[in-house]
């Protein structure tokens, strides 16, 4: 049975909140956004401190999926966040954010079974629960997109390093200025590969029955929460997502165990991409009531939102904080354009996303509107 929310005002979208230990400005979130623009060391490249920093207005900003450790990289230029030189190249970014009045997290990853050998020492096979090709591609720099290499299975000896790199790279996030991790439990990468039994066909204790295949993304959870506080820690999920070729025989069944083990844990968040991540939001039977009813806590959305979806999500009390990419990629004053129901930027071309330098990364301009436009799209419905 659905519990009750509390109903907002068509205004909360824009009101301050809170998360966890995190004060938030409004509830628009800006999601993780992979760009591949991290410099030699994989340290975040010299115009990340610029293009986080216009998007400060957001309530949230997730940075980027971030390597836990040199095994956990899947992509070209995608940057860590466990090395000396790694942590002083976020400080200046988090320094820059904090400067604008933002609050920042970033997002832990390990890439697992969608991998290459060419980002391993010795051109090493990627890791995953099981020995099994994920059908899907990466890139590799001088290459483009190339097939994902075949994994091995992680041994179960291996498994505390895993546990302990994410530990360690949480330390590391918290040192490097930002407020807080979100876990990247989503999209067919190590976590999520772990809980899916398209992708785990181990036998021994994190394979086989729901509750083993969801005990890595626990026991990592509460080593990160034990870390850095469990208040500063939020874990994203995608219950029917095909991302990364990931799939799971009774979605509904699996991911209700995973939250119903997230509750207690005194998270900040969770944050849930409905649907398939960039399309639809309906391609697989899924019941999200279902699942929110599971969690206490702040409970975050994404995929396919708009202003008036997001106003919607918000004032029904169906979603506490609303989260966008491929928006706020367009819009670095997005917060600003939809209080005043603005227009919007159009993303550039798709060869800008994923590498290269300013050119479809710090060059989207910002509004500007006359105070007489300004109070015209303030009266305008919402």
């Amino acid at each position: 049975m659905m519990r009750p929310y509390p109903t907002r005002s068509t205004q909360a979208l824009f009101e301050p909140t809170s998360a966890g230990a995190f004060r938030l400005a409004n509830r628009i979130v800006m999601a993780p956004l992979t760009r591949n623009r991290a410099g030699p060391g994989l340290v975040p490249g010299p115009f990340a401190v610029e293009y986080y920093a216009q998007r400060a207005s957001a309530g949230l900003i997730i940075a980027e999926a971030t390597q836990v450790s040199a095994q956990a990289q899947g992509y070209a230029d995608t940057p860590g966040c466990y090395t000396d030189d790694q942590v002083r190249g976020w400080k200046t970014v988090t320094d820059a954010v904090h400067a604008k009045g933002g609050t920042m997290v970033v997002q832990l990853w390990h890439t697992g079974r969608v991998s290459h050998t060419s980002f391993h020492k010795g051109g090493a096979a990627p890791v995953g629960p099981s020995a099994i090709r994920a059908n899907t591609k990466t890139f590799v720099a001088g290459q483009g997109f190339v097939d994902v290499s075949m994994p091995r299975a992680l041994r179960l000896d291996e498994i505390p390093g895993i546990i302990a790199d994410f530990g360690h790279a949480c330390a590391c996030a918290i040192e490097a200025g930002f407020d807080g991790v979100e876990l990247h439990g989503a999209h067919g990468y190590l976590l999520d590969a772990f809980l899916r039994d398209g992708t785990n066909r181990r036998t021994d204790t994190y394979g086989g029955s729901i509750e083993n295949r969801s005990r890595l993304l626990l026991d990592v959870t509460k080593a990160c929460a034990s870390a850095i506080g469990a208040d500063r820690l939020g874990v994203r999920i995608s219950p029917v997502s095909t991302a990364g070729d990931s799939h799971d025989t009774h979605p509904q069944a699996l991911f209700n165990h995973v939250v119903e083990g997230l509750n207690p844990l005194g998270l900040a968040y969770v944050h849930v991409v409905e649907g398939e991540t960039g399309g639809s939001r309906d391609s697989i039977a899924f019941d999200y009531t279902a699942l929110r009813d599971r969690f206490d806590g702040v409970w975050m959305v994404n995929n396919g939102y708009d202003r008036k979806m997001a106003i919607d999500a918000i004032a029904s009390g169906r979603a506490d904080l609303v989260s966008f990419g491929r928006l706020f990629m367009a819009n670095p004053d997005l917060v600003e354009r939809f209080r005043v129901n603005g227009p919007l930027n159009i993303l550039m071309g798709q060869e800008t996303f994923y590498g290269g330098g300013a050119h479809g990364y710090t060059d989207y301009p910002a509004l500007e509107l006359s105070y007489a436009e300004v109070g015209l799209r303030e009266k305008m419905p919402a």
